[in-house]
């Protein structure tokens, strides 16, 4: 295992403890995305979902109760949640990392969410057929007004973005 400089090491201790990935519908707390996560965080939460949205949503209010400074990474339908979570408690949330989310779906596009100005970054792969990157990048930039987009070769599981980008630098 390799360590740490001294510049990953403040990278750390710049990013909150209460982190939380949220998985995607098909998704548990066993996917690579998670490992790869719970690897680089340690003190990661990664809760496992299932049932409907307001199930799930049910299950992570909870979990989040009324701290501050979250950041939350959402993939695909875990980023759906996650996006309606910040923006009904956008107080509660420091950065916001949306991976393929699912955003074209009636919970999050049929809304009319107040304008927030939380740091989010939106990685999206280019060959995503699920979710389709420009309807999902126009959706969140009329929401987010602190977005940022990265775009990668990939498909919907991005397992390539996970590999290739720098996590640390991204939920710092």
């Amino acid at each position: 295992m390799s360590k740490l400089s001294d510049g990953e090491k403040r990278k750390i201790q710049m990013i909150s403890n209460k982190i939380i990935y949220i998985h995607g519908l098909q998704s548990n707390s066993q996917s690579k995305k998670a490992k790869k996560f719970a690897s680089l965080f340690p003190e990661i939460e990664i809760p496992d979902f299932t049932g409907s949205f307001q199930e799930r949503m049910d299950y992570l209010y909870p979990i989040l109760g009324n701290e501050k400074d979250w950041t939350i990474i959402g993939s695909s339908f875990g980023g759906l949640m996650g996006s309606v979570f910040t923006c009904k408690h956008p107080e509660q949330v420091r950065k916001l990392v949306l991976l393929a989310p699912a955003l074209v779906l009636p919970e999050f596009a049929l809304q009319h969410f107040a304008p927030i100005d939380i740091p989010v970054v939106l990685v999206h792969g280019t060959n995503d057929e699920l979710m389709p990157p420009m309807q999902v990048r126009e959706l969140a930039a009329e929401v987010f007004e602190n977005l940022e987009y990265i775009v990668i070769e990939d498909d919907h599981r991005l397992h390539k973005a996970i590999e290739e980008l720098d996590w640390r630098e991204i939920l710092a």
